[in-house]
């Protein structure tokens, strides 16, 4: 094993004397690393492939459609439409969410997880920042 690490690292070597790395995206830029200390250990390898994979839990995906909702109530609300078809329809759709969230969190054994509910804090804030 000694060996092929050795030959490993004689070909990376190699390469970046011959310039192959200079073309790639983030040359010169400092690694992005993610912070991962929020998630249950037990969770964070499969949130981490899924993360890449480009596929979110049912919960994130909530909370994030929740977020949504409850910017679309504010907006109803301060645009004087608090009456309107329109906010009550929001506002259904918005309990129905929030139903199903919990209902996920108590089949997950995750309601009374405080890392989680940390972790969800954290995801909401990002959620609400990214909608800025």
């Amino acid at each position: 094993m000694a060996n092929l690490s050795w030959l490993a690292e004689q070909r990376i070597q190699e390469a970046m004397r011959n310039g192959e790395f200079e073309d790639l995206p983030g040359h010169g830029k400092p690694l992005e690393l993610e912070d991962l200390s929020g998630v249950p250990e037990d969770l964070r390898m499969s949130f981490k492939i899924m993360k890449n994979a480009g596929v979110l839990p049912e919960e994130i995906i909530l909370r994030g459609e929740c977020v949504t909702l409850e910017g679309l109530l504010v907006a109803c609300h301060s645009s004087g439409e608090s009456g309107s078809s329109e906010m009550k329809s929001l506002s259904a759709k918005l309990t129905a969410k929030r139903m199903r969230l919990q209902e996920l969190l108590r089949e997950r054994g995750l309601e009374s997880s405080s890392v989680f509910t940390e972790y969800g804090e954290q995801i909401r804030q990002q959620l609400l920042n990214d909608e800025k």
